[in-house]
């Protein structure tokens, strides 16, 4: 079923190159999210309509929620802390790469506090997905993605969703949640016979899959067996990623890009980059945070 909801807002227009990995901080009632190659950490308040963004110094992949007015962050190959009182950002870890034109991707934290994020780069099947835990250990997870994109879990965190952007994949894997391994990799969604290509992704409380649709000018939802329930047009041809904000969570923040569209896009697709809202009859949840 496609629609065309009356409910879309563009609710900022920030005019992103690389609008991703929007985070609802439950706490704080705000939402963050990234500009990759701006190099910026967004902070919205939807209520208000204040917004402030912290410029990180370096390409930034993804972002989510830690303690002490902290988010941890995966820069271009470090994991670092942003102080969000103060705009401060201090190195965690550096991490090497064999290849130079990787640079970290998106990412989010489990129930267990464990800090999820990976990789993308040129080469093909080079890329990896990387597990930062608490007690300071980092552990890579899957090794062979181009792009590592939307790591998301099932409500009752059994289920591990993940997309590999070029290859048109979303994959499930079964959920270990006290080691926090994965096994049982099987194919969740293919579409390969689309034209354009799942980025992020999020999770509602029914457990069906809100994928944000690159090239795509959409966001589709899928049941948790994979089957398409509904495409929401989007006005921009490239929406990156979602997650479900707002008092009652009930509210689907999409962010946008705008990087690589053509002039003639352009023209068809103004709003790319900008920071968009749906009202859904449903509810998900807010970003985990980091327990280390």
């Amino acid at each position: 079923m496609n629609t065309n909801s009356d409910t879309l807002k563009n609710v900022f227009q920030g005019r992103a190159r690389l609008g991703e990995s929007p985070c609802w901080h439950q706490q704080e009632q705000q939402l963050y999210w990234v500009d990759i190659y701006n190099h910026r950490v967004h902070q919205f308040n939807p209520v208000t309509g204040s917004h402030q963004f912290f410029d990180v110094g370096e390409v930034v992949g993804c972002i989510a929620p830690a303690n002490n007015h902290r988010l941890i962050m995966a820069g271009r190959s470090r994991l670092a802390f942003l102080d969000t009182r103060n705009g401060t950002v201090t190195t965690i870890l550096n991490i090497e790469f064999n290849d130079p034109s990787a640079r970290f991707n998106d990412g989010k934290c489990d129930a267990a506090g464990r800090f999820w994020f990976g990789s993308k780069c040129t080469k093909e099947a080079n890329s990896s997905l990387y597990r930062y835990d608490p007690d300071g250990s980092l552990h890579v997870v899957l090794s062979g993605l181009t792009i590592s994109n939307g790591p998301a879990w099932s409500p009752d965190e059994s289920i591990f969703y993940l997309a590999d952007s070029p290859l048109k994949t979303i994959y499930a894997f079964d959920f270990d949640k006290e080691s926090g391994s994965l096994s049982n990799r099987r194919v969740f969604v293919d579409l390969t016979a689309e034209l354009f290509y799942p980025d992020g992704l999020t999770v509602d409380r029914d457990g069906c899959i809100w994928s944000a649709m690159w090239d795509g000018y959409c966001i589709i939802r899928f049941d948790p067996s994979g089957k398409e329930m509904m495409r929401v047009k989007m006005p921009v041809v490239r929406p990156t990623s979602c997650t479900f904000g707002g008092e009652d969570l009930t509210t689907l923040y999409i962010t946008t890009a705008s990087v690589g569209v053509s002039e003639e896009e352009i023209q068809k697709s103004f709003y790319s980059g900008d920071l968009f809202s749906l009202a859904t009859s449903t509810s998900g949840f807010p970003a985990h945070h980091f327990k280390g």
